[in-house]
């Protein structure tokens, strides 16, 4: 037996569904997604991202937004929840709900399982779609390894991997520093297990 195809949702339809929802869902062309809970360690990560930032934005013109602002990314063409996302300017809603960010500098993603491949594939490709965009940084909950894209002035999107404790992130559109280990501070990583 086939699964049923699901049926085509404007975006209009998926908004007035997702704002009555009791959970949160993301789309991309016409169709809906559950979103799951997030474990402990992805919180964590979520939480020191946003105090961190948060911190150093105080008394500058910027925002931080956790995973209850929605971004569109693409003229009506995918609605996404981003872990972290931040700007250097004045927010730009899309209507009067107030609740669809236009104008991210800065989208974070805290990798999951279950989410990975589409953070690191599709996900990816329709943020860069978002004009004023210019980092997009991937973060593993499991081991510390956090991955920023920065986009350069010539248009290419460059990738850096950080691993190691001392080493920073930086968010040069929003000119802001985090160390990876204020990153994951408060979050363990199961030990190695030596093999004889």
């Amino acid at each position: 037996m086939s699964a049923q195809p699901q049926p085509y949702l404007t975006p209009e339809e998926y908004l007035a569904i997702e704002r009555k929802a009791e959970f949160k869902s993301e789309y991309f062309q016409g169709e809906m997604f559950a979103m799951s809970g997030a474990s402990l360690k992805h919180n964590q990560i979520t939480v020191n991202l946003v105090v961190g930032l948060g911190t150093q934005f105080r008394k500058r013109p910027c925002h931080v937004f956790g995973m209850d602002m929605r971004v569109e990314a693409g003229k009506d063409e995918a609605y996404y929840y981003p872990d972290v996302a931040a700007l250097c300017s004045e927010p730009k809603l899309k209507d009067h709900h107030q609740d669809i960010l236009l104008n991210p500098m800065v989208a974070i993603e805290v990798l999951s399982p279950s989410t990975e491949t589409y953070d690191r594939s599709l996900k990816r490709e329709q943020y860069h779609k978002i004009a004023t965009l210019h980092e997009y940084v991937l973060i593993a909950q499991d081991r510390m390894h956090v991955e920023p894209l920065a986009l350069q002035e010539d248009g290419r999107w460059v990738l850096t991997d950080l691993y190691l404790p001392e080493e920073t992130l930086v968010l040069e559109s929003v000119q802001a520093e985090l160390t990876l280990a204020e990153i994951y501070d408060n979050v363990e990583f199961p030990e190695l297990q030596e093999t004889a």
